[in-house]
């Protein structure tokens, strides 16, 4: 009877080994949800065979559970792209303060929902926030716009072409936001977009936008459903790129378009709110 009891034991946690290993593999691939700009992970403990008793089995399964999705939300979070050529991983390796920040906020990750897993199992969903002001990865890694690098560039009306100069230069002033259809060309999203025009000027970037805003709200929202673009507005002015650069991160408008987006933002300021949506 024993060792039935015993064999039964060791398939149980053999079980929860296995599902451990499909939770992480699952994990890795799909828990940064651009959508809702948080990060979620599920991370999966086993009790140890020489626990007193079942409580401390419990409680050392979720321990396991817990630093599992540690670990898992340190290697997700450093493959979140910070703009197109960035990753947090590559700001952590060359700035030590970012990598203490990005540790502290990862410790501080919330637990979500957490159960017991039948064979003395455990398994907890921790998150983490992208933005929302000094607890989230955007804190981390976005530096003030007075010293943001070059990879941050300024808005910029377009040499040549600028908004003033636009046949239709006269706004409607009825926009409340901006809608980027990118569906079809592959968008990555990244934590500090740059919208262009066709001859390679930016229209839209971090530099001249209010700090505190872009750290709480972040610069723009990601969706992969038309009809949720609720941050644009009411009547937001809706436009397709053209194409993407930058390793698919940045979207690229019509010189049509992108004075228009120009003309239209110097009535109602939508891009100064970061009132704009990516479709992807």
């Amino acid at each position: 009877m024993k060792r039935m009891v015993r064999a039964g034991r060791i398939l149980g946690l053999t079980m929860v080994v296995l599902l451990w290993s499909v939770v992480s593999v699952l994990a890795a691939e799909g828990n940064v949800d651009w959508d809702n700009r948080v990060i979620t992970v599920t991370g999966m403990g086993a009790a140890p065979s020489n626990a007193m008793n079942p409580a401390q089995a419990r409680m050392m399964a979720r321990r396991a559970a817990v630093v599992d999705g540690y670990r898992q939300l340190a290697e997700v979070v450093k493959g979140v792209n910070v703009d197109s050529e960035t990753t947090v991983e590559n700001m952590m390796v060359t700035s030590d303060v970012i990598k203490t920040k990005v540790s502290g906020l990862i410790q501080g990750a919330a637990v979500v929902a957490e159960q017991e897993i039948p064979g003395g199992g455990y398994q907890v969903t921790m998150q983490m926030p992208m933005f929302g002001g000094g607890n989230s990865l955007a804190s981390a890694v976005m530096p003030p716009a007075q010293a943001a690098p070059e990879a941050f560039p300024a808005p910029q009306v377009p040499t040549g072409s600028s908004a003033a100069d636009a046949p239709a230069g006269r706004a409607e002033g009825v926009y409340t936001g901006l809608v980027v259809d990118c569906r079809g060309l592959g968008l990555n999203p990244v934590m500090s977009p740059v919208i262009k025009n066709e001859q390679g000027n930016p229209i839209y970037g971090f530099k001249n936008l209010d700090y505190d805003k872009v750290i709480q709200y972040g610069m723009a929202s990601y969706s992969t459903d038309p009809g949720n673009v609720k941050r644009a507005g009411s009547h937001p002015l809706v436009v397709k790129a053209i194409k993407l650069e930058n390793h698919n991160g940045y979207p690229v408008l019509s010189l049509a378009d992108a004075n228009k987006v120009l003309v239209e933002n110097g009535a109602t300021h939508f891009l100064d709110a970061t009132c704009v949506v990516f479709i992807r």
